[in-house]
């Protein structure tokens, strides 16, 4: 797996300065799972090491949940994207602010007072299905372990250009060190690691940013990437096909948010952690104002770089293989002279690596147990001491499977436009089915079953072939050689550069024949026409909504087709959005399966004393009426703790059998 840049030239600027600084932030990572695990020792139980025993505090793990998102990815991802797109993409943060809302409104306000540890648990009570529950959580875990295997290759892309350390090695030393401190510790070591490399990130390319203002200038940054056509942040342009626009960005930052903190097993371990809803809502509203503060400065970097290299592309003359590469590279060639620099953003780069690798890793082994082994007759008997040491060892094999992941990880292209378009082909649609659930109540199992397949099937058909097709590599923005050495000596090398670089971007998007007959040194998409377009044309940016909508709209009508669309009684109020301004009832999971039970026992007595075939109608309506009304508050009061009796004792209970309705 090579790096694409000479290694013993990097290798010759990362000092022993920089190796320590790096080695440093390795090391207190190590040094905070030890900790961690040496003060829980004699207390621990799997509540404490997933949850954190819902007693942490506010300021830790509001920098824990923005580092666990804000990975490599976007420290190196974000500033690729504005460098050979322009920053149409930054409207993505306009979407994060509507994603924020429902977040705070809907989602976490329904999970946190159910008091789940899985989220999945959700999809059991709420469609009374464990197959859902499991799938559910399937997708999860393959969704997750996509992430940690592209968290682990991007910043070994940034060590293996500037040190002679090999991607394969990279990856392999990052995995390990993440692996053993998330086994040791838990929760509580992914939360109090995150707060280092978080503040390590945003100073890493704090640093990177300021440097090379200072250099070329503030003003010069922003007129070079005008002049370069980087500047756009209102195409209004409806089509669907254009990759980036206003519309599109801003649906892909509403699913970016609802993915990453909305309906999300690592973000909402860290919600659970917390002692009240109040609190966890004002970490949703941090959280928005981190991401804009973070991505703002990674898109500005992208910018710089531009800046830097506007003459001479690395990329285009050969320089740096994959694209991914251009900013470890700016910090090689523009400030590698300062000693310590290179140091701090490998060090900057690892860390939000880290902390994403971290919250996934605990959150798989979350995930597993609660819904595959806790109810399992062996697992189930075993001591809270010895179900924690299995989580431990869950831990490690989820930490081993991402490097495996990360390994292969290498041969999937541009890292933000694969992560992206995977990653909402296979989440989409079992977001969808949890927005059904919450906001649609007379939706049941078989219409959010058979709409997450038609939606899931569709999305992963179109993302595939998209690539097969060449799409997963769009066109960049125009780049230039005219300034690189080899080229001043003989200028003829430029045009020739420029045209090998940009027909080798033309042929490993679109057609060929097509693009040679545009201007070679202008090659970009057409964004004004659509005719001979497919399906497979449509921008990333619209997969994961597709995926939203299609099992939305799918398991209304099959709902439709196959139930009751007017029986909200069916579901507790506790398992829909919140309406009519009151907050939802804190409520057990336990009490939501006993009021199940109980309806669905009240509507079989009522039915079976009306017998006859003209009032079928009319008794489907009253046990709709009754079982609602009757139990509704009953049941709430029973699910809050101040009826005291338990499950077997209220079965004994020949309440229903003395029912007359004669």
């Amino acid at each position: 797996m090579a790096s694409g840049v000479d290694e013993s030239h990097a290798a010759e600027h990362f000092t022993a300065v920089d190796y320590a600084l790096f080695s440093l932030m390795l090391a207190v990572s190590v040094g905070i799972g030890v900790w961690t695990a040496y003060r829980s020792r004699g207390k621990e139980s799997t509540q404490e090491y997933l949850m954190g025993s819902g007693a942490m505090t506010p300021f830790p793990v509001a920098l824990s949940l923005l580092g666990g998102i804000i990975s490599a990815i976007s420290v190196l991802g974000n500033p690729t994207e504005v460098y050979l797109y322009g920053t149409q993409i930054v409207v993505i943060l306009l979407g994060v602010v509507l994603g924020s809302i429902v977040t705070h409104q809907l989602t976490l306000p329904l999970f946190y007072n159910l008091r789940l540890v899985s989220i999945s648990q959700y999809l059991e009570l709420r469609f009374k299905s464990r197959a859902v529950r499991l799938l559910g959580t399937m997708c999860q875990l393959a969704h997750m372990l996509m992430f940690m295997g592209v968290c682990l290759y991007a910043p070994s892309l940034a060590l293996s250009t500037v040190t002679s350390l090999s991607v394969l090695g990279s990856i392999v030393l990052m995995g390990l060190v993440c692996t053993f401190y998330i086994s040791v510790g838990g929760v509580r070591a992914v939360v109090y690691t995150d707060v280092m490399q978080t503040l390590l990130m945003f100073g890493g390319v704090l640093v990177v940013v300021i440097i090379c203002c200072q250099e070329i200038g503030l003003v010069n940054v922003w007129t070079i990437a005008d002049q370069g056509s980087r500047i756009e942040f209102f195409n209004m342009n409806t089509s669907p096909f254009v990759r980036h626009t206003f519309w599109s960005t801003t649906v892909l930052g509403f699913y970016f948010t609802m993915d990453t903190i909305g309906i999300n097993q690592p973000s909402y371990q860290r919600f659970a952690s917390i002692g009240n809803l109040a609190m966890a809502q004002r970490l949703v509203i941090s959280f928005a104002v981190g991401v804009w503060l973070l991505w703002g400065m990674f898109y500005f970097s992208g910018l710089a770089a531009y800046a830097a290299f506007s003459d001479c592309d690395p990329l285009a003359s050969g320089r740096i293989q994959k694209p991914d590469q251009v900013i470890p590279y700016l910090v090689m060639q523009k400030l590698g002279h300062l000693t310590g620099v290179p140091g701090v953003f490998v060090a900057a780069v690892y860390g939000g690596a880290l902390s994403s690798l971290s919250s996934y890793g605990n959150s798989m082994a979350c995930l597993l147990w609660e819904d595959f082994l806790k109810d399992i007759p062996y697992f189930s008997k075993m001591s809270d001491a010895l179900a924690t040491r299995v989580l431990k060892l869950i831990s490690v094999v989820m930490g081993l499977s991402g490097i495996c992941v990360g390994v292969l990880a290498g041969n999937l292209g541009n890292i933000f436009n694969v992560f992206a378009s995977i990653s909402g082909a296979v989440k989409g649609p079992i977001l969808g089915i949890f927005l059904a659930g919450m906001c649609t109540p007379w939706v049941n199992t078989k219409g959010a079953v058979l709409g997450f397949l038609v939606a899931f099937c569709y999305n992963i058909w179109v993302v595939v072939g998209k690539f097969l097709r060449g799409g997963g590599h769009p066109t960049h923005l125009p780049l230039s050689v005219d300034s690189c050495p080899e080229n001043l000596i003989h200028p003829v090398n430029a045009s020739i550069v420029a045209f090998i670089s940009n027909i080798t971007t033309a042929t490993s998007s679109t057609n060929l024949t097509t693009d040679l007959t545009a201007d070679f040194t202008t090659i970009a998409p057409d964004t004004n026409r659509s005719e001979g377009r497919t399906v497979y044309d449509v921008s990333y940016c619209y997969f994961s909504i597709t995926g939203i909508i299609m099992t939305l709209i799918i398991s209304n009508l099959i709902s439709l087709c196959t139930g009751e669309l007017s029986c909200r009684c069916n579901v507790h109020s506790a398992l829909v959005g919140p309406g009519g301004g009151e907050p939802t009832p804190t409520v057990s999971t336990d009490g939501i399966r006993l009021y199940d039970d109980l309806s669905r026992d009240l509507k079989v007595l009522i039915k079976s004393n009306m017998q006859f075939s003209g009032m079928r109608f009319l008794a489907k309506q009253f046990t709709a009426h009754i079982t609602h009304e009757l139990l509704h508050y009953a049941m709430n009061y029973l699910m809050s703790g101040k009826l005291a009796f338990t499950r077997e004792q209220f079965a004994t209970l020949q309440t229903f059998e003395q029912l007359d309705f004669t």
